[in-house]
């Protein structure tokens, strides 16, 4: 068989055995091989055909050069039945890992299933000044069908798309530090995009007439990180019997892993640190895709206070069958449209590598490794501690920093780990022995 019939034969499945061993050469041409990639894509990930000097010019202020950060894959992700790689970008030792790892734990119970509400992102305009804020949050809903119509023209192109304006709600802050003032939500659908600019501008477009029914003052008029009508949900169920490793048995792993999970809903200073692990999964898919990390961050945070307490985002617990299951529910306001999305070279490799078409799709894989995160996060802590996976990976860093080249490299991070000194300091002693020697 020549190699042309070897590349049609090879399935695409997330399934990759051996990925890790391979060089990062023999990793792209895997990728390609399997239809992740095309060949054409590679110099993009090469560095040849990414962010030019000229295109960073023009995304932001100031330039001075490019800032780069490792692009790794997370494999393993069977999503909604659908073989799923997701690229990530972060520089956290065993982040990765953890998700690709778990990703497979969660694979043989049936993968992740996930969902992705409309695409419908929440307008804000702050009203102050008016004479009568009851009367004028009752004109508002009176004139809220005109008000939705005048919202559609601001984007006649979304609109075609089966996008637009939703709903209007209008609330009244009756106690504030400057007294009463109104809020107004404009509810739309962005479709596959992020949607800030587009909502943004359907609220610069209302403000005139809003001033106008109300006599008062629109303030404020911008969009909402709390994008709770956007939300992205994520379940998997990990089988008891794959739980089990080393000296460890599988109901003390799912037991262990359900009670760390109970100090995060229970603790806000535990569940600070729970939740960042899960961004550790998230950010890392939304840096890799050119979205807005800084805005899901802050929407994931706020929802994780919705009731008054910050809790977990995610929960944990075990079926009738004794198996572990979890459960991943937050705000994801992403897109595959507009902005650095497509600006970046490689933002779009990312999109293709993920072969989502739909902001929807995006939101679900995001999700997705975000769950995975966690329970990678909760086991280590549940059952050998989170140091010595981390420091294992973490070792490789401190031996690149301390001067290790080459095959340098993973042999001093061995020795480190071996030796539970992963510091810098050391890992210079080491290197000038060999030097020696």
């Amino acid at each position: 068989m020549d190699e042309s019939e070897d590349m049609t034969d090879l399935p695409k499945s997330s399934r990759i055995s051996g990925f890790y061993d391979l060089p990062i050469e023999g990793r792209r041409s895997e990728l390609a091989r399997r239809g992740f990639l095309d060949p054409e894509d590679i110099p993009v990930l090469e560095g040849q055909r990414g962010l030019t000097l000229e295109q960073a010019q023009h995304m932001i202020e100031n330039v001075i050069g490019l800032h780069s950060l490792p692009l790794g894959l997370g494999l393993n992700f069977l999503i909604n039945g659908r073989d799923v790689i997701a690229p990530m970008v972060v520089e956290e030792p065993s982040v990765v890992a953890g998700a690709s790892y778990m990703a497979k734990l969660a694979r043989s119970g049936g993968g992740f299933t996930a969902h992705a509400a409309p695409p419908e992102m929440i307008g804000q305009m702050q009203v102050l000044d008016s004479p009568d804020f009851h009367l004028a949050r009752l004109t508002l809903l009176e004139k809220k069908a005109d008000l939705l119509a005048e919202a559609a023209e601001s984007d006649p192109v979304l609109m075609s798309l089966g996008g637009g304006p939703r709903d209007l709600e209008v609330r009244l802050i009756e106690e504030s530090p400057i007294g009463a003032f109104l809020v107004v939500h404009l509810i739309y659908d962005v479709r596959d995009a992020m949607g800030a600019n587009t909502i943004n501008t359907a609220c610069e477009r209302l403000a005139p007439r809003i001033e106008a029914l109300t006599d008062g003052r629109v303030h404020l008029r911008i969009l909402s990180n709390l994008a709770d009508r956007r939300l992205a949900t994520a379940r998997c169920t990990i089988p008891l019997a794959e739980l089990a490793f080393g000296d460890f048995s599988a109901e003390e792993v799912r037991d262990g892993i359900i009670a760390a999970w109970a100090f995060a809903a229970a603790d806000p200073y535990r569940a600070a640190t729970h939740n960042k692990g899960i961004m550790n999964g998230v950010d890392a898919v939304v840096l890799a895709t050119g979205n807005d990390w800084r805005a899901v961050e802050a929407g994931a945070h706020a929802y994780a206070a919705r009731a008054g307490r910050y809790t977990s985002l995610s929960s944990w617990g075990s079926d009738d069958e004794g198996n572990l299951v979890g459960a991943l529910e937050m705000p994801m306001a992403v897109g595959i449209v507009g902005g650095a999305t497509k600006a970046h070279p490689t933002a779009q490799v990312a999109l293709k590598i993920m072969g989502v078409t739909k902001a929807s799709e995006l939101a679900e894989i995001i999700v997705s490794v975000g769950l995975a995160q966690n329970l990678a996060a909760l086991r280590a802590l549940a059952t050998e501690g989170i140091q010595r996976g981390h420091m294992n990976l973490h070792a490789r860093q401190v031996a690149i920093a301390a001067g290790a080249q080459g095959d340098a490299v993973p042999r001093l991070a061995r020795q480190l780990a071996a030796e539970k000194t992963v510091r810098i300091d050391r890992a210079k002693e080491i290197l000038a022995r060999w030097d020696q020697e």
